[in-house]
């Protein structure tokens, strides 16, 4: 079989399960309104939650970066990658999130299977959450761990796995989302990072979608759980609320050395071109100046949860910045998505292998700069969609 007909009979299956996907094509910076596939509508489907991709202080450090430093880092950090900048975004992480020491990377999905098998190899564990993102499912596969996957969410069947699995012979690792990427719900850290503890397992928090969003002064869902002191391996994203690209790992001096050491995602890649570190730079110190951006993007969710449910809407579990409106059925999610937009809102339909098969959903992500008025409009349409589609 040639590839052609290969990719038409995989793409024909794939069409068959209403799970066909293409890329929109979105015109401008991104922002509260853009241009998605030649239509301005309200874009309700983004990572950009505080709104930095396009600040004028943001975009004004990537210019200048990429006139003095280039477009480019010119190799992987260990040969001639490793600029000064690198570093120094890299302390002012640690200092953010009060580690020893902080390592980037060029994205979070590099991180976690740079991260996961750096710490764990064949006869060690890791138990994971059966909602854990790609990126550590595939990092443990990399690993060749035995993996010990537990019910979401639930503290019961963590201890249960870690009774089974931690018998001190051997490295466990637990691994956990700080936020949900598709429910919006955030891990019951305060009882599954002592429990971790308390059995002698290390612990990873990928915290892509609560960096800079949640907590007292923005430092995710383990500032707002109150175990930030708990967790060995914590990993962020330098691309969703910090406006820019990359990620970055936090924790102990020991763990950044093991990690130039040993991830092979950071070992063998170029290193992040100059104007991403320093926007990213920038960013960091706008979570920290304007608090307000995610104040008022939680604002905007708990409005449009609150909004969504007088309409008979359900959108639990979510407690974030995340609001999933499950469907069922991945045509009927399409459907409904689809004419959304044409009613000048763009709020992704989510399908298998993204969910669980059955639970097809809008997900929906305010941003801080939204105004009220255009998530009660969202709501209502969103609402009035649902119900034409049952």
């Amino acid at each position: 079989m040639n590839l052609e007909q290969f990719a038409k009979e995989r793409l024909g299956g794939i069409r068959d399960r209403a799970t066909y996907r293409r890329m929109r094509v979105l015109d401008g910076a991104q922002a509260p309104r853009m241009s998605v596939d030649g239509k301005e509508v309200w874009l309700f489907a983004g990572s950009n939650y505080l709104d930095l991709a396009s600040h004028p202080e943001v975009v004004e450090a990537a210019a200048r970066a990429a006139k003095d430093w280039g477009c480019a880092a010119g190799g992987s950090r260990l040969i001639t990658g490793n600029l000064t900048l690198h570093e120094e975004l890299e302390a002012e992480l640690a200092a953010f999130f009060g580690s020893e020491a902080a390592l980037v990377f060029n994205t979070g999905y590099m991180a976690n299977v740079g991260v996961i098998p750096a710490l764990c190899g064949a006869g060690d564990v890791v138990v994971s959450d059966a909602l854990n993102h790609a990126s550590i499912v595939d990092g443990c596969r990399l690993s060749r761990a035995d993996v010990r996957v537990f019910a979401h969410g639930d503290a019961d069947a963590l201890e249960a796995a870690l009774r089974e699995v931690c018998d001190g012979r051997r490295q466990v690792l637990v691994a956990l989302d700080g936020v949900y990427s598709m429910d919006g719900d955030v891990a019951p850290l305060e009882v599954m990072v002592p429990l971790a503890k308390r059995h002698g397992a290390l612990v990873l928090v990928d915290d892509a979608h609560g960096t800079g969003t949640l907590g007292p002064r923005g430092r995710g869902a383990h500032e707002l759980r109150g175990v930030a002191d708990g967790i060995d391996v914590l990993m962020g994203t330098l691309g969703k609320s910090l406006g820019s690209f990359g990620a970055f790992v936090a924790g102990s001096a020991a763990l950044r050395d093991l990690l130039v050491n040993t991830a092979r995602s950071f070992i063998f890649s170029c290193a992040l071109a100059p104007p991403q570190v320093e926007a990213a730079r920038v960013a960091l110190g706008l979570v920290e100046r304007e608090p307000w951006r995610r104040e008022r993007l939680n604002a905007h969710a708990v409005r449009l949860r609150e909004r969504l449910g007088t309409h008979g809407v359900d959108t639990a579990p979510s407690t974030t910045h995340i609001v999933p409106v499950v469907l069922g059925a991945s045509a009927r999610t399409m459907a409904v998505c689809e004419r959304l937009l044409e009613r000048g809102f763009y709020a992704q339909g989510i399908r298998h292998p993204s969910v669980p098969e059955g639970t097809a959903r809008l997900r929906i992500t305010p941003m801080a700069s939204h105004p009220p008025e255009a998530v009660d409009a969202l709501a209502d349409a969103v609402a009035e969609e649902v119900a034409a589609s049952a």
